[in-house]
């Protein structure tokens, strides 16, 4: 048999095999990646963690401003005497009773501040999730494509050895071969047939994966994108746009910024408050021993200097300090790491484009070799053995090949993720970003709680 027939009916055994994936509409990585980011539990949770801090922000606020409240309460009293029930006071009352505190040393101001980095921390965390989620579902795609496109080459390879069992057969039944070429083929046969149900097994681990993070079944996959565009010019330039807008660095930033205010909130505490208070009422006693109706009113003020705390002030002032170094010394970390990162995906680039073409390379010349070590096994010169290697080799260079084009895509979407580009937004995917920054000005709103604050 000749090898381009043959190679003809291994393509169309594969084709078969997949003709029920070819039917369906092909999913692109955007369009895996616009499910995925509407389906993400992670994403979601992210969301309210950020809505959470956002809270904060308002019971901060509320350290300065007044607190108002009503009250009524009363009471009726009776007394049994001589066997009957004598009617005693009654009461009732109302205030009307407000407090605030009109100087805390900075510490409001300091705890507000301190919230406000908190909720944008929480809402850059939104962006590392998203970030993370992004990357897992590249990585569950290609692991899906990659599958199946190893799965397919298995496919091939067992095609292509029952042909040369069959070849090697028919050859001893003419008195051309031996019993050896029959049983050489064979034993490559049940290899190839192992190797694929391994394979099929690892298609189906990564399509559940796939499903699980996109929120349905994996179709007819293709590598195309067009967010090659996004990848920096040089590798400074991508460690530059990393050093501002990954998300890891402003989210470090913002943890400094929380733990100065921290250090001005603990501060405070070796400062002096002061508060206003004041009530306003009326009462009524009755009937026994006659009404006393009446208004009160009252205005107080206290002020407060602490003078000794025994050495809690101090330690909280001291820790604080430890906190905003630790802090610092952790953004150090995060420059380091991404730029880390950066180098690595950008050299991963390079390095999968070299494989790719030393992977081409060894395609078409084991194409080639294949070829000629069949023509020359027709011709007596070349054994069976010869020709089950040369085709090992040839699938070793397809598998290499493969495997180079999806490092090459992973490698790509891990520059992106290095310089923070890959969220949503960035990549334009139809999809609604998701954020907390209009449910944190809404709550930051003075009158929030007779308003209806958005979900």
């Amino acid at each position: 048999m000749k090898f381009g027939a043959l190679l003809g009916a291994s393509v169309l055994a594969v084709a078969l095999s997949w003709g029920g994936t070819a039917q369906v509409h092909a999913q692109s990585i955007s369009e895996a990646l616009a499910a995925a980011y509407d389906h993400s539990p992670d994403l979601q949770a992210a969301v309210l963690d950020a809505k959470v801090s956002a809270e904060r922000i308002v019971q901060a606020k509320s350290g300065m401003l007044p607190n108002i409240s009503a009250s009524v309460s009363g009471g009726y009293g009776s007394s049994l005497i001589g066997g009957s029930w004598t009617p005693g006071a009654s009461s009732l009352s109302t205030s009307l009773d407000y407090a605030q505190n009109i100087f805390d040393s900075g510490a409001t101001a300091a705890q507000i501040e301190a919230a406000r980095a908190g909720a944008e921390v929480a809402e850059l965390q939104i962006r590392t999730a998203e970030q993370s989620v992004l990357y897992q579902v590249v990585q569950a795609y290609m692991n899906v494509l990659t599958g199946r496109q190893l799965l397919a080459l298995r496919q091939e390879n067992i095609n292509f050895f029952r042909a040369q069992l069959q070849s090697a057969q028919d050859r001893l039944d003419v008195g051309e071969g031996t019993r050896i070429d029959v049983a050489q083929a064979q034993a490559r046969l049940a290899q190839v047939q192992a190797a694929f149900q391994a394979s099929s097994g690892s298609v189906q681990s990564a399509e559940a994966t796939f499903e699980r993070l996109v929120g349905r079944r994996p179709q007819a996959l293709s590598t195309s994108h067009n967010y090659g565009r996004l990848i920096p010019g040089n590798l400074d330039v991508a460690i530059s746009e990393a050093e501002v807008d990954h998300p890891g660095i402003l989210l470090a930033k913002a943890a400094i910024r929380a733990a100065q205010a921290g250090v001005d909130q603990a501060s405070a505490g070796f400062g002096p408050t002061a508060g206003i208070s004041g009530s306003l009422g009326t009462s009524w006693t009755g009937p026994a021993g006659g009404a006393r109706d009446g208004i009160t009113a009252q205005v107080g003020f206290r002020i407060s200097v602490p003078i000794y705390s025994g050495g809690r002030t101090g330690s909280a002032v001291r820790q604080a300090n430890l906190g905003q170094i630790r802090s610092e010394v952790d953004a150090l970390s995060a420059y380091d790491q991404i730029r880390e990162a950066v180098i690595a995906a950008w050299t991963g680039i390079q390095s999968a484009d070299a494989q790719i073409n030393a992977a081409q390379a060894g395609v078409s010349s084991s194409n080639t070799v294949l070829e000629g070590v069949i023509q020359e096994r027709d011709l007596g010169t070349r054994t069976t053995l010869d020709v089950l290697n040369a085709q090992a080799d040839l699938t070793t260079a397809r598998e290499s090949l493969i495997n180079a084009s999806s490092n090459k895509v992973l490698a790509t979407f891990a520059l992106l993720s290095a310089t923070g580009r890959l969220t949503a937004a960035e990549l334009a995917l139809p999809v609604q970003v998701k954020t907390a920054v209009p449910y944190t000005q809404a709550v930051e709103d003075v009158w929030q709680e007779l308003r209806t604050i958005p979900e």
